[in-house]
C-alpha cells in the first residue's frame, strides 16, 4: 500500500515519455549531456542502442556516448566504437581502488570522465531499443522544475522457449522490491520499478551519495537520492515495453539476496556495510580527494 505521501508524488511526479521528444530537448536544455552504458558481452544489442544515441546527438539532444566495457570477449567494445560511441575499459579507470566489482563500481569510476552536467545511466543490453529511452529520461531533468533523479518504468514482457507474455519480466521488482520498499520505505512505495537500470540525474547529485557495486545499485541510489534530496527531486517516466534478457531463477535468487540486503542496512543505519551480506560500497566522489 501507498503512503499519501508517495501517492500524491505518483501524481505529480509521473510522466510520459510523449512529453518529452528529442526535438524538445535540444530546444530547452540548457547543460551538457552524457550517456553511459556500462556494458558485458552485449554484442547483440549495444551497436543499435549506440547508432540510436548517435541520431539524438545529432538532434542536438546530448552531447557525449560512452560504453563502460567489462573486458567483454564477444566484440562489444569495437561493435560500440564503430557505432560512435567513446569506449572506456572499466579496469582502466580508478585503479587506486582495486579490481572492478561489478556494475555499480563502472557506474562509480566513469562518472569522474564524463563530461556533463545532467548525466543518462542505460543499460546495454536492452532490445529494440528506440531514442526515446534516453529523450524520457531526460525530459523531467530539463522541463520539470525542481527535478534531480528520473527512474524508467516499463511493462517488460517475458520471453522464453519461443513463449512471450506480455508481463511477467522484472521479477525480482515485482516479488520483492516494491513489496519491501511499500514496508520500509512507504515515501518510495509508488515507485513503479525501483530496480530499473535506466536513471538520469544531475551530476551534482550523483556526486553527493554513494554507490553499491553489485545487484544493490538501483536500489541504494534511490535510497540514497531520497534522503539526500527528498522526494520531490525524484520523477518516474514511463517508457512503454522494456525487451532484455530474462536470467535463471538462480540468479534472480542472488539478486533478490544483495537487494534486500542493501535495503536493510540503510534501514538500520543509513550506510551500507562491507558484509557477505551486503556488497561493498564507493564512497560519495564529492568527498574523494582529486577526483
Amino acid at each position: 500500500m501507498s503512503s499519501p505521501a508517495a501517492k500524491q508524488w505518483a501524481r505529480e511526479r509521473t510522466f510520459h515519455h510523449s512529453l518529452y521528444p528529442p526535438q524538445r530537448i535540444a530546444s530547452e536544455r540548457e547543460r551538457r549531456v552524457s550517456v553511459c552504458l556500462p556494458a558485458r558481452d552485449c554484442a547483440s544489442t549495444v551497436g543499435e542502442i549506440v547508432t540510436a544515441l548517435s541520431r539524438l546527438r545529432e538532434l542536438g539532444a546530448i552531447d557525449e556516448i560512452v560504453v563502460v566495457d567489462a573486458a567483454s570477449r564477444d566484440g562489444t567494445a569495437q561493435i560500440a566504437e564503430r557505432a560512435g560511441a567513446r569506449v572506456l575499459q572499466e579496469g582502466e579507470l580508478a585503479g587506486e581502488f582495486g579490481p572492478v566489482l561489478g556494475k555499480g563500481d563502472a557506474m562509480w569510476r566513469a562518472l569522474p570522465v564524463l563530461s556533463g552536467e545532467l548525466i543518462v545511466f542505460l543499460d546495454a543490453d536492452s532490445e529494440g531499443f528506440s531514442e526515446h529511452f534516453a529523450a524520457g529520461l531526460l525530459g523531467p531533468l530539463v522541463c520539470e522544475q525542481g527535478v534531480s533523479f528520473v527512474k524508467a518504468y516499463y511493462r517488460r514482457p517475458f520471453e522464453q522457449d519461443g513463449v512471450s507474455l506480455p508481463e511477467g519480466g522484472g521479477r525480482v521488482n515485482h516479488l520483492m522490491a516494491r513489496p519491501a520498499l511499500s514496508l520500509l520505505y512507504p515515501e518510495l512505495s509508488a515507485v513503479r520499478q525501483p530496480l530499473a537500470g535506466e536513471v538520469a540525474a544531475t551530476r551534482e547529485l550523483l556526486e553527493a551519495v554513494p554507490f553499491a557495486t553489485g545487484y544493490g545499485v538501483e536500489i541504494a541510489m534511490l535510497i540514497d537520492v531520497w534522503r539526500a534530496a527528498g522526494l520531490d527531486a525524484i520523477a518516474q517516466v514511463d517508457l512503454d515495453v522494456h525487451h532484455n534478457r530474462h536470467q535463471p531463477l538462480s540468479a534472480l535468487s542472488e539478486m533478490a539476496h544483495t537487494v534486500l540486503a542493501t535495503m536493510l542496512a540503510r534501514l538500520q543505519n543509513g550506510t551500507l556495510p562491507a558484509t557477505p551480506e551486503a556488497p561493498v560500497q564507493r564512497p560519495p566522489l564529492a568527498t574523494v580527494p582529486n577526483r
